[in-house]
């Protein structure tokens, strides 16, 4: 239900919000490029803001960059003796206060995986941890579903709040703003928004009602079904299209794969964190030559079986996936998770 203390927030009044906004925090919004893509940057006043689509790739860079340093690093010699080497090490984290604009609950949803794995677990990632307390969470609710989208399917709803500070409806004329917590009621607080008219909060109520339903997928026992597939015969046919190129993994609110390098530079250097996918043939391959997953439908069996298999039996039934469909439009040969899953779901 649609509170009945919600506000109003006109969409004129968004840019200068956000610059408001932007002079106490960093804040993110997805922002139409010179190349049309959509992407979430930093707020600057005069940028074209892209609200009524997704935007083409998700927000979770705000908590875990595609590229980060973990540590720096710097050897000395002991001019005594120079047999002896120390080295030091060097580990700051500059976290800001962030204000994530116009998320959808795919995308937060995506958010949750990450703090299933790098926040609320047996080991917390310092740096994944900082940047999730220093965040503020916008999200625009969907007022229709993308053709791709299946995101009820996977625990999900276009207009989910969980792990949202401050929702957003779309109305006439701007959106109707409703408070999660703590942070959401200080945002409101702003001049930007104005208590909502009772007409605002029942077509807020209208839209969330009128979404189109999206078709539930069969992942009824899905965990078991995937898991006695291991066979490569299914996976070799499902995957024939595929060309390994990963463009599915870094659109995905859900992946988190990394890889860690040194990058030297005479006596002192980096250590990296960058993102990486399970579906590149280096992923798993050892220093000894071997590979256990050689083939394209090995690395394929994985993501589906990660996704939905290991991932919900490792977090209570959670999938790691939040049905965004962004891997499928992003794929280069069109191939569609849902149909994989719809074949898997038939077998076992």
């Amino acid at each position: 239900m649609v509170s009945t203390q919600a506000h109003f927030l006109a969409t004129g009044k968004i840019p200068p919000l956000l610059s408001k906004l932007g002079k106490a925090a960093r804040v993110l919004a997805p922002v139409r490029t010179a190349t049309t893509v959509t992407l979430f940057q930093e707020w600057q006043a005069g940028a074209e803001l892209a609200l009524s689509r997704q935007a083409s790739m998700p927000p979770k860079g705000v908590v875990f960059p595609q590229t980060e340093q973990l540590l720096s690093y710097a050897y000395t010699k002991d001019a005594n003796d120079l047999t002896r080497t120390t080295v030091a090490l060097d580990h700051q984290l500059d976290i800001k206060p962030t204000i994530l604009f116009g998320a959808r609950a795919c995308d937060v949803q995506g958010l949750a995986v990450f703090d299933q794995v790098f926040t609320h677990g047996e080991w917390q990632d310092d740096a994944v941890t900082a940047r999730k307390d220093a965040l503020t969470i916008v999200t625009l609710l969907c007022h229709e579903s993308e053709s791709t989208c299946f995101c009820t399917s996977v625990g999900g709803s276009p207009t989910a709040t969980a792990g949202s500070d401050l929702a957003l409806t779309p109305v006439d004329g701007g959106y109707l703003a409703e408070a999660i917590t703590d942070k959401g009621k200080t945002l409101v607080k702003d001049e930007a928004f104005t208590p909502a008219k009772d007409k605002q909060v029942k077509e807020a109520q209208r839209v969330r009602d009128a979404i189109k339903k999206q078709d539930v997928l069969p992942l009824k026992q899905i965990e078991q079904k995937i898991i006695k597939l291991f066979s490569t015969e299914f996976w070799d046919q499902v995957s024939a299209s595929c060309v390994s190129c990963g463009a599915c993994t870094y659109v995905c609110p859900a992946c988190y794969c990394f890889t860690i390098t040194d990058e030297p530079a005479g006596m002192q250097g980096e250590r990296i964190r960058t993102w990486d996918s399970c579906m590149f043939y280096q992923y798993t391959l050892e220093a000894s030559g071997h590979n256990p997953r050689p083939t394209k439908a090995d690395r394929y069996r994985n993501r589906i079986g990660h996704k939905f298999s290991y991932h919900p039996t490792n977090y209570k039934g959670a999938f790691g996936c939040s049905g965004c469909g962004r891997c499928i439009k992003s794929c280069p040969v069109s191939l569609d998770i849902r149909q994989v899953l719809r074949e898997a779901a038939k077998h076992g």
